[in-house]
């Protein structure tokens, strides 16, 4: 039976290989092109104005489909009912 603390020490090397290992990748990927210092502070400010927006107009765009949608139905219940 494998002790209490063979089996803590066990666990501690297997997290610490863990958490370790997306530095050690890191380490050895390239270093990346250099960017103009200016380019990524301004770029992730816009980002999420923008991605909110086109949010906001998706969900413009889709009400306005569903109330049409709505009132199409809505014409033609009331034309069977007439007739």
């Amino acid at each position: 039976m494998i002790s209490h603390i063979a089996r803590l020490s066990l666990a501690t090397l297997i997290s610490a290989a863990i958490g370790i290992a997306p530095i050690s990748v890191m380490a050895a990927d390239p270093a990346p092109a250099p960017a103009p210092a200016a380019a990524p502070a301004s770029a992730p400010a816009t980002a999420p104005a923008d991605q909110a927006a086109e949010k906001k107009a998706k969900k413009e765009k889709k009400a306005e489909k569903k109330a049409k949608k709505k009132s199409k139905k809505k014409a033609k219940a009331a034309d069977a009912a007439a007739q």
